[in-house]
């Protein structure tokens, strides 16, 4: 068991990497998002349903296990098997961008960390770190809401009361994917999110456009 004082340090610190005020500017990436709101695929009143499917079928779901194995082996292998799973060149840029100014900022605090893709680089510094698994993948995953959700209230009439609805709502689920990770292998990445894949595809040639994926 992890002692009181040490799992608090480390929930901390979690929150800090996971804060929109941590400097790798997750801010800019809608992740497909954008294209599906200008496609009509989301609206208010499917937002919901939307990140819940991402979540239990798709990117959640997916980097939780990518976070799980980066902790317990060898980053190098996982990042490449991270690189090929991503569905579309927009995809690869964003996770390699946001992987690469979080090691910038993991090397600030002692971490040698080469650039790896942001899922696998969260999954080795929390390895190396020593931190909870199960509450870092949790946490992982509500901030990946969350921001998801802050670049819904940038496209559509989303207000601020129904939007922290939508993350408290989900907050469950990105629980509940971080225990159902334990045991598993890369061997059992999967996605089932095929509009999410397209509407990241169709967003490299979307104009104008405010997110960079």
């Amino acid at each position: 068991m992890v002692p009181h004082m040490c799992r608090d340090s480390a929930t901390l610190t979690l929150a800090q990497w996971l804060s929109p005020a941590f400097p790798v500017g997750a801010f800019a990436y809608s992740t497909g998002l954008e294209r599906a709101v200008a496609d009509g695929l989301v609206s208010p009143e499917t937002l919901e349903d939307w990140l819940l499917d991402m979540l239990d079928h798709g990117t959640g779901r997916s980097e939780a296990l990518l976070i799980r194995a980066a902790a317990q082996d060898d980053p190098a292998a996982v990042d490449a098997e991270a690189r090929a799973f991503c569905a579309s060149r927009e995809r690869l840029a964003e996770t390699k961008a946001l992987g690469s100014a979080f090691c910038a900022q993991l090397r600030t605090w002692g971490i040698d960390v080469a650039d790896l893709t942001y899922p696998v680089a969260f999954g080795h510094a929390v390895g190396v770190q020593g931190y909870p698994i199960d509450l870092a993948i949790a946490l992982y995953l509500q901030a990946w809401v969350s921001n998801a959700v802050a670049c819904a209230q940038r496209l559509m009439p989303l207000g601020q009361t129904e939007g922290q609805r939508i993350v408290a709502a989900l907050t469950p689920v990105a629980q509940r994917i971080a225990q159902e990770s334990a045991g598993t292998t890369l061997d059992d990445l999967t996605s089932q999110t095929m509009a999410a894949d397209i509407a990241a595809m169709r967003h490299e040639t979307q104009e104008p456009r405010i997110f960079r994926t």
